[in-house]
């Protein structure tokens, strides 16, 4: 586990960035914190490392959104407007295990709605913390182990 303090809104986009530039086809990303803790910020840094030059936002009503025009594909799923049992229906599996989509990384926002986990994935909850910036957690699960100290030194 690691914690990472994110002075503002570019220091959370450029963690997203060099995750982007880092991560392998396959990587799940679970995003968890409140409202306006960074969420979608970081994933806008995802596609900018991944060389993404279509506008990221919120999918909240749409819910996923592909972007496949970068070193590999983003897909954005944002959790928030939907009840587990209708998690339930999007079988989500076939973002992270490449079925029926290219294999790519999958950012999911409000991920504590799933009513099931990846085997592998990197968790980061965020946290607002005023007048300071911002907290991102870091913690990977699986036996994919990304090295999380690559991630401090250039942050700041």
């Amino acid at each position: 586990m690691r914690s990472i303090f994110l002075s503002n809104a570019d220091s959370t986009q450029k963690l997203g960035q060099q995750l982007g530039e880092l991560l392998p086809a396959g990587s799940v990303i679970l995003l968890t914190g409140d409202l306006g803790s960074g969420k979608t910020t970081l994933v806008q840094g995802i596609g900018l490392g991944l060389g993404i030059t279509e506008a990221i936002v919120s999918p909240t009503f749409t819910l996923i959104a592909e972007y496949l025009k970068g070193r590999i594909p983003l897909y954005h799923l944002d959790l928030y407007r939907l009840e587990s049992q209708e998690v339930n229906q999007l079988y989500l599996e076939s973002y992270w295990e490449g079925i029926d989509v290219p294999l790519g990384i999958t950012a999911i926002e409000w991920a504590q709605r799933l009513p099931y986990l990846p085997q592998n994935y990197l968790g980061i909850h965020l946290t607002y913390l005023p007048e300071k910036g911002r907290q991102a957690v870091l913690e990977n699960k699986g036996d994919r182990e990304l090295d999380l100290s690559l991630f401090e030194p250039l942050i700041n």
